[in-house]
């Protein structure tokens, strides 16, 4: 006889993980709420509601700090599909995108902030939103570069078997990026979105505590409470700050990262048996709970309502469209030489036509010593983290326990770093050009670690087993199997880490405890020196000196090497 059971209709109707998930969304609502709430307020407000070192109000500072990495991740995310996607699919695009991405890259944060926080607080008047956007500004550009750059790799490193298939299947532009391009991409691009995501926690401090001349605003933040905590010496304040930012890293790493990574497992080209799949409590209740399931059906069905929607055109084989192609060749380098005529002008009448030659040597001179330090920490955090990358790489249990312990140290802002750096350099004595530079790799050896993990867990299982095989171990193994398998990857977060040092050089170059400065010679110091005091000026000089070194040693030195990479050690 069956037996009668009052309450099976609220099983039908709502599983344990449907409640679970709907107090998740429910929490994330609340969350969006808590943290708009006074976004049109009064630019007045944040002066006269001053920032506060009681740790009581750290979580609303973290529950804001963490909606504008977010909002600042969306926006990189969206710029990152569009704009690496374009560069790699057009020969004439790529050939001025990807030395824009070279120059934007190299622009350090407080260059950003210098020249766009007029216009970003003049979108909304006298209203906090325009603060906002500046300081979500900053973030994005301290997350975008390194996600187009990881995307824009893996789009150029498909393989020619995937891309014969899709060919075979005869898939519309449209569909063969949902199908093929954006799966490929995927799990290097979740690696490089964690490490986008801890590089804005590292800049944290300038995004939010924005001060430009006499233009200075404290958004309620983790970042606005470290620069308090910095300028009124208050180590009790550091702690608490270290403290919330391990708890919300690892809230987001559950909530968030481990979910993407155990989901973009699927996508990996190789699927070696017997190998444990990353898991999540997280994507579990995702795929168990009804509500999330029917949004999911929801936003399949419009991916394939658009593919159909977007025919696949096949161009007949003749001349005809020779000309038109010609055409656009024209237009193209037609609006290329009016922007380089343009930015010409522009360079002219605002540097040269102001700064004597002493002075361009001098900060030239300055540049030499950065890019000195650059070169040296680069070459130590490659002999370091590359070994380790490609043994984490290889075990997908140990992944998951190095990643939210990498993230938590890749976030790591520099600045907390001050008052050991300042009390030893003045205690002891030490000279700042060397015992400063540190600081510099602090948060950008991460993107090398990162991107080795990555290249590394898409080694074929076959080339293993045939190395295995062959007996083929120490050295040989690192120089015919390991390292020429992580050789792209190694390469284009060896140009984001180049790139990130340089900026981060401005926060590391300057240290400040309280009234105690301490300076090492070097372009990040006169960046900073120039922001502070709102000299225009020396800021432009100083960011154009900046990229246009990082630009050259790209050109020079990256590119070359990573073409090379990719054409002789590409896996097809």
């Amino acid at each position: 006889m069956k037996r009668f059971e009052p309450y099976v209709f609220l099983r039908e109707l709502a599983t344990r993980w449907d409640v679970l998930a709907f107090i998740v969304v429910i929490g994330l609502i609340a969350f969006l709420g808590e943290t708009s709430r006074g976004l049109f307020a009064p630019l007045s407000q944040l002066s006269s509601t001053p920032l506060s070192l009681d740790p009581v109000h750290l979580p609303e500072y973290a529950a804001r700090t963490t909606f504008r990495m977010l909002a600042g991740l969306v926006l990189s995310l969206v710029f990152t599909l569009t704009y690496a996607t374009w560069a790699a699919k057009s020969e004439r695009a790529g050939k001025l995108l990807v030395p824009i991405l070279d120059i934007l890259q190299s622009v350090p944060i407080l260059g950003f902030i210098s020249i766009t926080v007029v216009f970003f607080l003049s979108l909304a008047p006298g209203r906090v939103l325009g603060a906002e956007f500046a300081s979500i500004f900053a973030i994005f550009t301290s997350q975008a570069w390194n996600m187009a750059f990881s995307f824009y790799q893996s789009l150029r490193t498909i393989p020619n078997e995937l891309v014969e298939a899709a060919e075979s299947f005869r898939l519309s532009p449209w569909m063969r990026f949902w199908q093929l391009e954006v799966p490929f991409g995927m799990p290097a691009l979740i690696w490089n979105m964690m490490m986008s995501m801890s590089g804005g926690w590292f800049f944290v401090v300038a995004s939010e505590s924005i001060s430009v001349g006499h233009t200075t605003v404290a958004l309620p933040g983790v970042g606005s409470y470290i620069a308090l905590a910095i300028a009124q010496r208050n180590l009790a304040a550091i702690g608490w700050a270290i403290f919330t930012m391990l708890i919300v890293i690892l809230l987001y790493d559950q909530l968030l990262f481990r979910p993407l990574v155990a989901w973009v497992d699927r996508f990996r080209v190789e699927q070696e048996p017997g190998v444990r799949a990353p898991n999540s409590w997280a994507l579990t209740m995702m795929r168990r709970s009804r509500l999330i399931n029917a949004a999911t059906v929801a936003f399949h069905a419009a991916v394939l309502w658009t593919s159909r929607a977007v025919k696949r055109t096949d161009a007949p084989i003749d001349d005809k469209p020779a000309r038109p192609k010609r055409s656009l060749d024209l237009l193209w380098a037609s609006l290329v030489v009016a922007a380089v005529v343009l930015g010409l002008w522009h360079i002219v009448a605002v540097l040269i036509a102001n700064t004597s030659l002493r002075e361009a040597l001098q900060v030239c001179g300055l540049a030499f010593l950065t890019m000195l330090r650059v070169f040296i920490l680069i070459a130590l955090a490659s002999l370091i983290w590359v070994p380790i990358g490609v043994w984490v790489g290889m075990r997908p249990r140990a992944a998951q326990i190095v990643q939210p312990i990498a993230q938590f140290l890749a976030a790591f802002p520099a600045n907390l770093l001050f008052p050991i750096a300042v009390y030893g350099i003045v205690a002891w004595r030490l000279n700042p050009d060397i015992y400063l530079s540190p600081l510099m790799i602090l948060g950008t050896q991460w993107y090398i670690l990162f991107n080795v993990i990555a290249g590394a867990s898409s080694i074929p299982a076959e080339m293993r087993y045939v190395a295995a095989n062959f007996r083929v171990s120490g050295w040989l193994w690192w120089r015919k199997v390991a390292l020429p398998a992580v050789l792209p990857f190694y390469v284009t977060g060896a140009i984001t880490a180049s790139g990130g040092s340089w900026n981060a050089a401005i926060v590391a170059e300057w240290a400040t405890w309280g009234d105690t400065q301490v300076q090492a010679r070097g372009l990040g110091a006169y960046i900073a020196e120039a922001t502070t005091a709102g000299d225009f000026h020396r800021i432009v000089l100083g960011i154009g000196t900046m990229s246009l070194f990082v630009v050259v040693i790209n050109r020079l030195f990256w590119r070359p090497l990573y073409y090379y990479a990719e054409r002789k050690y590409r896996l097809t």
